[in-house]
């Protein structure tokens, strides 16, 4: 598919794969225009694309869509607050740009967008201490360049008979500019419930038409069959919903 990176008094066509990485589009964007990827941060309808991820984890991405570019002005190495560390999952490592005045819970948020891991159930682990503190600078824990996050999940289940009770939560559905006219939705219901049970209220109400859609949580894709809160949503979020269907292949 063909997309367009809209930068500076730019407008830069780009032939990509659905299993291009973000990273290698800001490579093929460094060769071409000469801007280092460090300097770059790609975008779209104000999400950042994270390094860690490829096209198929932006379902809203597809011929033709205009993914904006902001460049970075590097004043100087010592004065660059970025550092790169290692996220390693049970069964892969991610390497990751991070933040060195990012948060514990910035950095779930993070890891979140990266692996689909929800923030519930997800604990930080770094020198063989658990990041307990969710307010805490990362650097306070002595996370410097090339350091490595180990991440342990409590359970990888959508379901557990163990969860507190379940609570309220308000969110704001926002639709797409091609469905509703960009509508915000806001929406009451308990944080036990299923994104299809979501789905299905939208529709019921007739808040959305009868279709298939995906939702979008934190630059997720969000499973039908899993909670709220399994997928970590808080109180006053937003969540982002687009017709179509998920398809992952097999291999």
């Amino acid at each position: 598919m063909k997309v367009i990176i809209v930068g500076p008094k730019l407008d830069l066509f780009l032939e990509i794969g659905p299993q291009e990485p973000v990273l290698d589009i800001k490579r093929t964007i460094e060769r071409l225009l000469g801007v280092p990827v460090h300097s770059q941060t790609l975008s779209i309808f104000g999400w950042e694309l994270v390094d860690g991820l490829d096209m198929e984890d932006y379902p809203i991405i597809s011929d033709g869509t205009r993914i904006d570019l902001t460049i970075h002005q590097i004043t100087a190495h010592l004065s660059n607050p970025k550092i790169h560390i290692t996220i390693k999952f049970p069964s892969r490592r991610i390497k990751v740009e991070v933040d060195r005045t990012e948060t514990v819970r910035s950095l779930k948020e993070k890891i979140h967008i990266l692996g689909g891991s929800p923030i519930r159930r997800m604990s930080l682990h770094y020198a063989g201490i658990e990041m307990e503190d969710e307010f805490r600078n990362i650097s306070e824990y002595g996370i410097r360049e090339s350091s490595e996050v180990v991440v342990f999940l409590s359970t990888a289940t959508c379901r557990n008979k163990d969860e507190p009770p379940a609570r309220r939560l308000r969110v704001v559905v926002e639709t797409s500019s091609s469905l509703l006219n960009a509508a915000k939705i806001p929406m009451e219901m308990k944080d036990s419930c299923s994104v299809k049970e979501l789905k299905e209220q939208l529709v019921s109400s007739k808040a959305l038409p009868v279709d298939d859609y995906i939702f979008i949580h934190k630059q997720r894709i969000m499973r039908e069959s899993c909670s709220l809160r399994w997928h970590g949503v808080e109180n006053g979020e937003s969540l982002y919903v687009f017709r179509g269907t998920v398809t992952r292949s097999s291999g």
